[in-house]
């Protein structure tokens, strides 16, 4: 696999929300807005090439018997200073997001990175393989977000699009929606997946 290939994986052929499905409940819980999906992606995302550059980094020095510990601790190294980070800095966003932040921690994600492809790759890699998941996990949430914050909310980044007096479905912006959301696209990724297959087996 070049540079390319492993890079954009975690775009949308083996996405880690849509394709893969994990994360989801990350996902449904903060994707009721833009910002707050943004936040997550990029919190999320720097947890995920950390953790992977260590741990690809000390694969040689890890006993085997107990790597999935020392892998949570470095995990939590590098939630703990996302965490600190956006208290200290982004205070709103960090209160929006709440504890899905400190929640990265168990993230399987980033865990299952760190175990699939870290552990067994270089850093250089590791590093790659981390930045285009981490990006691929912003994607969704941002496709997750916008969907539901214009339906439910009538804005887009908070900006309102159909004027005050737009009265969106609830629902969109709660659980269910979400969960009829993710659905949805989960539906048409498999649609799509399907409707390449038959065409890939037609041709030959």
């Amino acid at each position: 696999m070049n540079f390319m290939q492993n890079f954009m994986k975690g775009f949308f052929k083996e996405n880690p929300v849509f394709v893969i499905g994990l994360g989801l409940c990350a996902t449904l819980a903060v994707s009721t807005n833009m910002l707050n999906a943004i936040g997550m992606g990029i919190a999320a995302a720097f947890v995920l090439l950390g953790s992977s550059v260590l741990v690809s980094a000390v694969k040689k020095v890890t006993p085997n018997d107990i790597r999935i510990p020392i892998f949570v601790v470095m995990i939590a190294t590098f939630t703990t200073i996302v965490d600190l980070s956006m208290k200290a800095w982004t205070p709103a966003l960090s209160s929006s997001l709440g504890i899905f932040i400190p929640l990265i921690v168990v993230n399987c994600i980033i865990l299952g990175r760190a175990e699939a492809y870290a552990f067994k790759n270089s850093i250089w890699d590791s590093a790659v393989d981390a930045v285009g998941m981490g990006i691929g996990f912003t994607i969704a949430l941002c496709i997750m977000s916008a969907f539901r914050e214009v339906i439910g909310s009538g804005t887009f980044f908070g900006y309102p699009l159909f004027g005050p007096e737009y009265k969106g479905p609830l629902m969109m912006i709660l659980p269910p929606g979400g969960f009829l959301m993710l659905g949805l696209i989960l539906g048409f990724f498999n649609w799509n997946r399907i409707r390449k297959e038959k065409k890939n087996g037609g041709g030959k």
